[in-house]
């Protein structure tokens, strides 16, 4: 996830998986894009908690 692309910034997205809880840094666009990416990487199955520019 270290694609860098003009106007990006970073956010932090706390996502849950298997009754665990994770906190990942996100280099995106927007927050939308931060959630596609975070989706893309970790799959389906998980629940996105927030996501906040650091």
């Amino acid at each position: 996830m270290t694609d860098m692309r003009c106007g990006t910034k970073c956010f932090i997205v706390t996502i849950e998986q298997d009754d665990e809880q994770t906190v990942k840094e996100v280099p995106a666009r927007s927050q939308v894009d931060a959630r596609k990416m975070v989706r893309k990487r970790f799959g389906e199955d998980m629940t996105i908690r927030s996501v906040r520019r650091k």
